[in-house]
């Protein structure tokens, strides 16, 4: 498993177009074979920052995912809005780290 967590803020007064730009990746992303999870958190402490957590049964799952129309999309609409750069954390994950293997 892959996992990725994506830390994303947004500029004032965007939070609104943001999620609507995501929830178009988040049903397709869901749709896909290779994931999951895909999670869009909120911080409660500041309504513009968010974090996706995303579970793929692999890298080349992943891949796939940023090929998508889904994906290309909701990029293309949430560019002009972000207040930075998207910063990506990754995590692979066997199966035997939780069954104790």
């Amino acid at each position: 498993m892959l996992i990725q967590m994506v830390s994303i803020n947004v500029k004032p007064g965007h939070a609104a177009e943001f999620l609507e730009a995501f929830r178009i990746n988040y049903e397709g992303t869901r749709q896909e074979p290779g994931n999951l999870r895909f999670d869009v958190l909120r911080n409660p402490e500041d309504e513009h920052s968010f974090v996706i957590y995303e579970v793929f049964q692999s890298s080349e799952a992943l891949d796939e995912h940023r090929k998508t129309e889904h994906y290309r999309e909701c990029v293309r609409r949430i560019d002009p809005i972000l207040s930075g750069p998207r910063t990506k954390t990754f995590y692979n994950v066997e199966m035997a780290d939780f069954i104790g293997g």
